[in-house]
């Protein structure tokens, strides 16, 4: 099944107009045609089955013909990571991450953080693509780029897990602190990790330290173990 992707598509709807991008990447490059039919998701949780009325490079128009709902995931996955000096890394995580399974991302700039400055248009257009692919029918929230002195002024609900680097005492696996149906945040600091002092911040708000394993991982390779971690944790109910 191939899948596209229209944000105002409603269930009340009978006929959608796709933007000009996406009515050129359907008509021109995947030379679909009138009659055809197409899969189409919100990115809210809805799938759409639509048959192509006019074959339009700059407006094509579709008819719907049936729509179901996907169900929403049992759990809800905050992953909370400092954007990394390579951005094609965290493109990487951001692509990852959707294929798997993330439901709010928000890059957070920490005092060793490297790259302060994101596009979130770029961002948004990876986890698009990677929605696609993956045939999810739920689109992330992806929030602003925020400071971690800001950030952790917020109020979170779940559990609050901070992974780092330092030799501490004892930190528990995050599969030993991670449960089915839950909502948890996972904060993941960049290449020089968190500092000591957003360490200490961290704790006194709340957050509780965990291990990824015994080895040392890159920022997005930490980010992608995390997800895939809940995930795992959500398929043995």
């Amino acid at each position: 099944m191939q899948l596209f992707f229209n944000p105002d598509i409603s269930e009340k709807d009978e006929l959608v107009t796709f933007p000009r991008d996406e009515s050129r990447h359907i008509v021109k490059v995947l030379r679909k045609n009138t009659g055809d039919i197409l899969n189409i998701t919100n990115g809210k949780g809805m799938i759409f089955t639509a048959e192509i009325v006019e074959a339009d490079i700059k407006k094509c128009v579709v008819k719907i013909l049936s729509s179901e709902k996907e169900p929403a995931p049992p759990y809800y996955l905050h992953m909370i990571v400092a954007p990394t000096k390579m951005n094609d890394r965290y493109e990487w995580f951001l692509e990852k991450a959707m294929e798997i399974g993330v439901h709010e991302i928000t890059p957070i700039i920490c005092d060793h953080s490297e790259r302060k400055v994101v596009k979130l248009e770029r961002y948004e257009r990876v986890l698009l693509s990677a929605m696609k692919q993956s045939l999810h029918a739920h689109f992330p929230k992806l929030n602003e780029p925020i400071s971690f002195k800001d950030f952790m002024q917020k109020e979170l609900k779940g559990t609050k897990l901070i992974a780092h680097c330092e030799d501490v005492m004892k930190k528990p696996y995050l599969q030993k602190k991670v449960h089915p149906w839950e909502t948890v945040n996972i904060m993941i600091g960049p290449e020089g990790d968190f500092s000591k002092d957003e360490i200490k911040s961290a704790l006194e708000h709340g957050w509780e330290q965990i291990s990824l394993g015994e080895s040392r991982l890159r920022t997005e390779t930490a980010a992608i173990i995390a997800c895939h971690t809940v995930a795992l944790k959500n398929q043995e109910i």
